[in-house]
C-alpha cells in the first residue's frame, strides 16, 4: 500500500502544481518604446496567419505574440513568430518577403516596404508595421533585434547554407524561396512536383529566379542528405522530362520552348526551367557546384609530445643525467675508501691478517 500510496501522492503534487507561463516573445521595452498592456499570443497557427497554416506548421512553427508598442505619442504593432529552428524563421521570412522589398541590415536579415519592415534573427521572425519611418527606425528595430530570445544551440540558431549556392549573376531580386516540405513547394509554384523532389528523405529546397535573354528562368536547387540519394532523384527527374522534338536539327531549347536542364553535384540537384536558351541552362548549372565542408576537429599543430626534436632532447638530457650521477656515485665510492684508509687503517680495508671464515668440512 505504501508504494501506491507514494504515487498518489506525487500525481495530486504535480497536478496541483502551477505550469509555468513561458516566456514572452518580445521584449518589455527596447530603445525607448515600451510594450502597451493587452499583446496578444498563443501557439495556433491558424491565429498567427490564417492563410497559411499549414505552411508554417511545415517551417516548425512554435508561438507567436503580436504587440503594440508606444512612445510619446507615437505608437506601432508588431508580430513575431518563433519556429524550431532559424532555417525554418528563414523559410518564412522568404515566403513573406515581397519582391519591391528592399534590403535592411536588420538581425540576420532584413527587407522593408514602405512602413513594414520584416526581419529575423535566429529562429524568430518578425513583422513591424511602424507608424512613420525615420532616421533611427533601423536602429531601433537593430536594438529589438538583439533583445529577441534565441536557441542555446548554435545548430539552430544558424540559417541554411543551401541559399547560398545560388548563382549572384543575373538573379532577380527577393525572388529566392526557402522550402522544407511538399505544402510550401506548391506555395512557391516550383516547377516539380513533390513527388519527383521526394520529401521522405528530408532533403532542402531552394528556388530563384534568373533573368534571360528569353525572359525569366527558374534555378530549383535540391539538397539531399547524401550523393546517393541525390543520384537516383537525379535519374527520376531526368525521366520526368518533357520529350524532346522529333526533328534533330532543333535546339533543346528553342524560343517558345521551356529549358529544362539538370545535374548534380555532390548531393545537390539543381534544375533549370523556363524561359531560357540551352547555352544560358548550362550556363546556370555550371554556376552550381557543390563545395563539401570539412570540420578538422584536432590540432593542426605540433605539441611538446608530438615533436621529435623535444623527444630527442629529452633523451639526451636523459643521457647526461646518467653519466653524472655515476660519476658523482664514482668519485663518492672512491673517496670514502680512502677517507676509511686514512682514518680507520687496516680496519675496514686493506687488512693485514686475513679474516677467519668458519668453514664446514663435508668430506668424508
Amino acid at each position: 500500500m505504501k508504494p501506491i500510496l507514494t504515487i498518489a501522492v506525487l500525481l495530486f503534487v504535480v497536478a496541483a502544481t502551477p505550469a509555468q507561463e513561458a516566456a514572452p516573445l518580445l521584449p518589455p521595452d527596447f530603445a525607448g518604446w515600451t510594450k502597451a498592456p493587452g499583446s496578444t499570443a498563443g501557439s495556433d497557427p491558424r491565429q498567427a496567419d490564417p492563410s497559411a497554416p499549414a505552411l508554417l506548421r511545415e517551417y516548425g512553427f512554435a508561438d507567436f505574440e503580436t504587440a503594440t508598442y508606444r512612445r510619446d505619442e507615437r505608437q506601432f504593432t508588431m508580430r513575431a513568430a518563433r519556429f524550431a529552428d532559424a532555417s525554418g524563421a528563414y523559410g518564412a521570412f522568404t515566403y513573406y518577403k515581397l519582391p519591391q522589398m528592399q534590403f535592411e541590415d536588420i538581425g540576420s536579415q532584413g527587407a522593408s516596404a514602405d512602413r513594414q519592415v520584416l526581419f529575423y534573427r535566429g529562429n524568430v521572425l518578425v513583422t513591424a508595421m511602424l507608424d512613420k519611418v525615420t532616421a533611427m527606425s533601423a536602429a531601433e528595430l537593430r536594438a529589438l533585434a538583439e533583445a529577441l530570445p534565441q536557441p542555446s544551440r548554435r545548430e539552430t540558431s544558424s540559417p541554411p547554407t543551401l541559399p547560398t549556392y545560388l548563382p549572384k549573376s543575373r538573379y532577380v531580386r527577393n525572388s529566392a524561396r526557402y522550402v522544407v516540405g511538399p505544402v510550401g513547394l506548391a506555395a512557391v509554384e516550383a516547377p516539380l512536383p513533390a513527388a519527383l523532389v521526394d520529401f521522405s528523405v528530408s532533403p532542402e529546397v531552394v528556388l530563384g529566379q534568373y533573368q534571360t535573354a528569353s525572359g525569366t528562368a527558374t534555378l530549383l536547387l535540391i539538397s539531399y542528405p547524401t550523393p546517393q540519394i541525390a543520384t537516383e532523384r537525379l535519374k527520376a527527374i531526368e525521366a520526368s522530362r518533357p520529350p524532346a522534338p522529333q526533328a534533330s536539327s532543333q535546339p533543346e531549347a528553342a524560343p517558345g520552348r521551356p529549358a529544362f536542364s539538370a545535374k548534380r553535384s555532390g548531393p545537390l540537384v539543381a534544375v533549370v526551367t523556363g524561359e531560357a536558351t540551352a547555352e544560358e541552362a548550362r550556363s546556370l548549372l555550371a554556376a552550381v557546384n557543390y563545395d563539401a565542408e570539412v570540420t578538422w576537429n584536432e590540432n593542426t599543430f605540433l605539441s611538446k609530445r608530438d615533436n621529435i626534436g623535444n623527444l630527442l632532447l629529452a633523451i639526451f638530457t636523459l643521457v647526461g643525467f646518467l653519466l653524472a650521477f655515476a660519476l658523482v656515485m664514482g668519485v663518492a665510492f672512491g673517496g670514502v675508501r680512502i677517507l676509511a684508509k686514512r682514518y680507520f687503517p687496516d680496519r675496514v680495508f686493506d687488512r693485514s691478517q686475513d679474516v677467519e671464515i668458519i668453514q664446514l668440512n663435508l668430506r668424508k
